[in-house]
């Protein structure tokens, strides 16, 4: 085992004027350490293909995640789904990729487009074994992983982007290959690269998708522990305690709060040095303190963290403001999102007398919630548990 991780993010737009997508993404954690993928693609769009595209995903994965053959899959697809009057077809197309021990990776595709892997910067050529299983050719390919290889799977939605509009015949791999060459260096999340593959392949339906399109990036990267303190200790007997605890973490270190800031600097024998410009008016001053890489305010800051997080999970629309601009709450979004592979919360329980304002829109013990929330949504993106640590 090496200290690599896999960084999975995905993100799907619909054929226009459907409701439903037809296309579908699976992930799943195998007891074995090793994950696995699914990207599938009903035919057509709407109901039907939504429907297919589903049990074509949750068959394979669950039958791969089984131990079973590729050779039982294809072979249970073709019996489970219906034939397409039109078509004379059962099945929809699918592209599995399978992470091991975070040491290689399994590919098996069927009639999606090929997977782009992007290395050192560049579109590298995946080698490939076509295999004849029922009549089908499936390509299978085993490659060693690398730190910063990028996978990006998508549907055919993709490259039919822009056909009739903005480009005669659809944007031909070769030209995606190179438009996402330009991201590599960026350090953007898998997550992140999806959103702007798949942007992109909007604008060129003109806002108005001729099919399905979906985009899954899978980046391969090296474990990176951050660690988050909000608000202090509710006994002041456990500052020194809760302090030494979090400064011994391996990883980032952000603080978040005036009295909390104040606290780390005296134990750190620092100052706390605040900015005093405004990038943001809704969002205070960030500030420094030597031996810590972020110090922020906190329930303001933080709530506004939980939004963009919020929206990360779902249809990272907000990245185009976190990712570059500099106050608080972008910054601390950059290093949960992009940078922590583990995130540690450490959260003092003293009560704030001005957190239970009732004019304020926030609940009661709002410190609390705001803690729990944010660490519900990084446990859905980040390779490992979010743990959270109270005193």
């Amino acid at each position: 085992m090496n200290n690599l991780c896999a960084d999975i993010g995905y993100r799907s737009v619909n054929h226009y004027g459907e409701e439903l997508c037809g296309d579908h993404v699976d992930v799943i954690e195998q007891n074995d350490g090793s994950t696995v993928i699914v990207l599938a693609d009903g035919l057509g769009s709407g109901v039907k293909a939504s429907i297919l595209s589903t049990l074509t995903a949750k068959i394979i994965s669950t039958m791969i995640s089984e131990g079973l053959s590729m050779e039982d899959c294809v072979s249970t697809i073709a019996a489970t789904l219906p034939v397409c009057s039109v078509r004379g077809v059962a099945y929809s197309t699918f592209t599995l990729i399978r992470i091991v021990n975070n040491e290689y990776a399994e590919i098996l595709q069927y009639d999606n487009p090929l997977v782009i892997l992007l290395r050192d910067g560049h579109g590298v050529e995946i080698p490939k074994t076509e295999l004849n299983i029922g009549g089908k050719s499936i390509y299978r390919s085993r490659i060693k992983l690398q730190e910063n290889d990028i996978f990006i799977a998508m549907s055919d939605g993709c490259i039919h982007a822009g056909v009739g509009l903005a480009l005669n015949f659809g944007w031909d791999r070769k030209d995606i290959i190179s438009y996402m060459e330009t991201f590599y260096d960026v350090g953007f999340t898998a997550k992140t690269l999806s959103s702007i593959l798949l942007d992109e392949c909007n604008r060129l339906y003109d806002g108005k998708p001729g099919d399905d399109a979906t985009v899954c990036t899978v980046r391969i990267r090296k474990r990176s522990p951050m660690n988050l303190l909000f608000g202090p200790p509710s006994n002041r007997d456990d500052c020194d305690k809760m302090m030494s605890l979090f400064f011994s973490k391996e990883g980032g270190h952000i603080v978040c709060g005036g009295t909390t800031s104040s606290i780390a600097a005296r134990y750190l024998g620092k100052t706390v040095r605040t900015e005093m410009n405004f990038v943001d008016p809704e969002i205070p001053p960030i500030a420094h303190i030597d031996g810590v890489d972020l110090v922020t305010e906190g329930v303001i800051t933080i709530n506004r963290v939980l939004t963009y997080a919020k929206d990360y999970i779902k249809d990272n629309e907000s990245y185009k403001e976190w990712s570059y601009r500099q106050d608080g709450a972008s910054m601390i979004c950059r290093m949960l999102f992009e940078e922590a592979t583990d995130i540690n919360f450490y959260v003092g329980r003293a009560m704030n007398p001005a957190h239970q304002n009732p004019d304020l829109p926030i609940n009661f013990n709002i410190k609390m919630q705001l803690v729990s929330e944010l660490s519900e949504c990084c446990l859905l993106y980040t390779s490992d548990a979010a743990d959270e640590f109270q005193y």
